[in-house]
């Protein structure tokens, strides 16, 4: 059976990723595994809705249409916006870069960060999604979620940097001090001179919904005062998502 209209207009948006934000045309097609000029009828029409919009170097991005969209999911929705003032208090005592994340299947999906004074490396975008065992947000879901999810993630473990825990015994064995200590740490694992830590964020009945993390050079001398400020900020998210019956 041929694939629908439908099925590859799609197929022409999920051809953009983190690490192609902007596409030729040949690009977008080859990405999407459309011919050519199927590509270019249907991405002049993505575009004339506003789903894609071209750059004067006749390269493609997503359209502003799509990010409006995508502001009324509820993971933008409800949990951005009852968690944007704590991160502006947490961004404001810390002065590094905060993070909110939470789970996408076997990843973590960035939904807000705010960037912080002190130059470390950091790879995480809105909306970017990396690997859960190689961050703190990713560590603290991890530890929280689904046995299968635990037991796929465990079984595909990659190395980021030199500093990435891939082996699965020594990796439950954080995810159990994470559950029992409440924050998860990394040391230049998902990328080299930075670390984090992070804490969940519970929902109305005590669930984890997301995690809450910080980004610094060094956490030797702060992180007992990181965790703090992480947890003070995570317990008036969830205090907020409870007032309004967050789902």
């Amino acid at each position: 059976m041929s694939a629908s209209v439908t099925s590859r207009a799609l197929d022409l948006l999920g051809a953009f990723d983190t690490d192609h934000r902007q596409l030729t045309l040949s690009a977008l097609a080859r990405r999407a595994g459309l011919p050519l000029a199927t590509a270019h009828r249907l991405v002049g029409e993505l575009c004339r809705w506003g789903a894609l919009a071209r750059l004067e170097s006749g390269e493609y991005v997503i359209g502003r249409r799509l990010w409006d969209l995508g502001l009324l999911a509820p993971v933008q929705a409800g949990l951005r916006q009852a968690a944007s003032p704590f991160l502006h208090d947490l961004y404001g005592a810390t002065l590094v870069t905060v993070h909110l994340a939470v789970r996408d299947g076997c990843e973590v999906l960035y939904i807000d960060r705010l960037s912080g004074h002190v130059s470390v490396p950091v790879v995480s975008k809105v909306g970017s999604r990396l690997p859960m065992h190689a961050t703190g947000v990713g560590k603290v879901l991890l530890a929280h979620a689904p046995e299968p999810v635990r037991a796929e993630v465990l079984g595909k473990l990659t190395r980021v940097t030199p500093y990435t825990i891939t082996q699965p015994a020594r990796l439950l064995d954080q995810l159990r001090r994470v559950r029992a200590e409440g924050f998860a740490t990394t040391g230049e694992e998902m990328s080299l001179g930075a670390c984090s830590v992070a804490v969940p964020v519970r929902g109305p009945v005590g669930e984890v919904v997301a995690a809450l993390g910080l980004v610094v050079p060094d956490l030797r001398r702060e992180r007992a005062r990181l965790v703090s400020a992480l947890q003070v900020a995570a317990q008036g998210i969830s205090r907020v998502l409870a007032s309004a019956q967050w789902k």
